[in-house]
């Protein structure tokens, strides 16, 4: 039931890991009407908050799904694998060019201020990540689209990079899984640590709670590119297997895997922001409580 009385925001991808979070965060400051569009092809019912307007379909479809203005639209509904985006090509085109076009059109007509998770693989490698993989070009394409199209015809707007995330509602096993979770689970069923080679590759460990107080923070005072949201400290994936303390399997090296840490773009600490969790602690807390998340 929607609240005359309070300001609409929309979340794209609000059934997923970040999405869901974020939707959860919002309906507790208890000022917002809280609406997700998700195709749910990553995201879960599992991930509803109490709450929420919940609307399945394709952003691409957007226009039709949402027939009011939201006074923001939070974009994290694209694809958003870095290695799977080879198998995966048609669907990333559709997710993060198609869908993402239909989103920045859909806000210029509804004067809705669009905040878009860009991607942090851009800034790898000295800003080669943004080549290394159809989810980094896409990513990266979008946020040059989102500029173009502000200066064109006039688009209020705020990029946000997250930077690795970890957290509760994390996917646990399958190809779309990230680093913590699956790790987690296979600590927990007595598995041992897949690790990428050379396994020396770093990353900005950041806490869904964190990159959640980013967005919010960035939605209501950020304009423009370049506000990152990561922890400024990075480990490589040998040193966070290391903070489990499992047996550890080499595995062959992959296109798209990044080697360095992305430089974090700290916008956003001019906001008020900045990062509150560590990775360590969280696998600790992990451990104690049997690798349940």
């Amino acid at each position: 039931m929607v609240d005359g009385n309070k300001e609409k925001v929309l979340v794209t991808g609000g059934a997923g890991f970040i999405g869901s979070n974020l939707c959860e965060k919002l309906i507790k400051l208890e000022k917002y009407e809280v609406f997700s569009v998700d195709n749910y092809s990553t995201g879960s019912t599992d991930n509803h908050v109490e709450g929420v307007n919940y609307v399945r379909g394709n952003t691409e479809d957007i226009a039709r799904l949402i027939d009011f203005n939201p006074r923001m639209v939070f974009h994290l509904g694209e694809y958003s694998r870095v290695e799977q985006s080879f198998d995966d090509f048609e669907q990333v085109w559709q997710s993060n060019i198609r869908g993402t076009q239909s989103i920045v059109k859909f806000c210029k007509s509804r004067n809705s201020k669009l905040v878009y998770a860009g991607s942090s693989t851009k800034f790898g490698d000295g800003g080669l990540g943004r080549f290394q993989s159809p989810y980094g070009w896409t990513k990266a394409t979008n946020t040059e689209l989102i500029k173009a199209y502000s200066s064109w015809y006039g688009l209020d707007y705020a990029i946000a990079y997250f930077y690795n995330a970890y957290g509760p509602r994390e996917i646990k096993s399958g190809p779309y899984a990230t680093l913590i979770a699956s790790f987690a689970e296979r600590m927990k069923n007595n598995q041992v640590l897949t690790v990428v080679t050379p396994g020396t590759q770093k990353r900005n460990f950041t806490h869904v709670k964190d990159i959640v107080s980013g967005l919010i923070i960035v939605g209501k005072k950020g304009s423009g590119d370049e506000y990152g949201i990561g922890h400024p400290d990075s480990f490589s994936v040998l040193e966070v297997a290391d903070f489990f303390g499992g047996e550890i399997e080499m595995l062959p090296t992959r296109r798209g895997n990044r080697m360095n840490a992305q430089i974090v773009v700290n916008k956003t600490l001019d906001l008020g922001w900045k990062a509150k969790h560590s990775v360590s602690e969280y696998i600790e807390k992990l451990r104690k409580n049997n690798w349940q998340q």
